[in-house]
This record gives structure tokens, C-alpha cells and sequence, in this order.
């Protein structure tokens, strides 16, 4: 082999190692997101006598495959409540993703929200955008409310 290939070959060595691991590191699994988050929600509620202010904060729990359990304490146009939820978040390469989460207060269904997400900050934040709000009896409710998660804990 001569001085030309070597260089040719030592060049292209150097720059796959130089950008190949930050591409790999900036893609993401499904096993990413496993851990416990805590999280705040702001945002509104458009309802036909006009838009409802809506907050909340909560803890949520993440399982490697993407099953999502954990509480929120919500309020809305004043009015509290403590709430469960349950669902699943679906974590694409590319670190955008989907989450569908069904609430319950005392047991009874009041509400399934479907949210993009995106897992930021070398997978320490998930930011969200519900794209829908499902009332138990099908009614759609137009909201525009964002959330954003901080990582508490990785999964054990």
C-alpha cells in the first residue's frame, strides 16, 4: 500500500471516529425514557363560552417498554383536582415520540390526552404538545397546552 492509500485510509478512519459517535449519540430507544419524571403543564382549554387557563404538576413513572403510570394535581379554570394516569409513550430514533395518557379522578375516567414529544437535553427533558383531548363520552376538546418533564431518576 502506498503513502497515498494509507493517508486516504487514516483520514477516513479519523472522521468516522470523530462524527460517528456523536450521531450515535444523539439517537434514542424506547429504554431512553424508562425512569421516574416530574412534570408541569400550562396551557388552555377552548371551549365554546371562550378558552379556560389550565396548569399542573405531577410525578409520572416510565417502564423500558414504554408503559407510563403515575398522579397530577390539576387545575382548571379554578378548579383542583387530584388525578391518576395511566398510558404509553412510543419512542422513535430520531428522539420525537408519542404519548397517550388516560386520567382518572377517584377511580372514574374524565379525559384521554395524545401528546408529541421529544426527549431533549441528552435525554434528561421530555418537551410536549397535546395534539388532542378526549372527554369518556368522545368529545374532542381544542386545547393548546405544552408540558415539560425533568428526569428524577433512571430506571433500576
Amino acid at each position: 500500500m502506498n503513502y497515498k492509500n494509507v493517508r486516504t485510509v487514516g483520514t477516513v478512519l479519523f472522521l468516522a471516529a470523530l462524527f460517528g459517535q456523536p450521531l450515535r449519540a444523539n439517537q434514542c430507544t424506547q429504554s431512553d425514557a424508562a425512569g421516574r419524571w416530574g412534570f408541569t403543564l400550562n396551557g388552555w382549554l377552548i371551549l365554546p363560552t371562550g378558552a379556560v387557563p389550565a396548569a399542573a404538576v405531577g410525578l409520572a413513572h416510565i417502564d423500558v417498554k414504554g408503559n407510563v403510570t403515575g398522579t397530577e394535581a390539576r387545575n382548571v379554570g379554578g378548579g383542583y383536582a387530584d388525578e391518576t394516569l395511566s398510558g404509553s409513550l412510543t419512542i422513535n430514533s430520531d428522539c420525537t415520540g408519542s404519548l397517550t395518557v388516560n386520567f382518572s379522578e377517584g377511580g372514574q375516567p374524565v379525559r384521554t390526552s395524545v401528546l408529541s414529544i421529544v426527549l431533549d437535553d441528552d435525554k434528561k427533558e421530555i418537551r410536549m404538545v397535546q395534539k388532542s383531548l378526549a372527554l369518556p363520552n368522545g368529545s374532542v376538546l381544542p386545547v393548546v397546552i405544552t408540558v415539560e418533564a425533568r428526569r428524577i431518576a433512571t430506571e433500576d
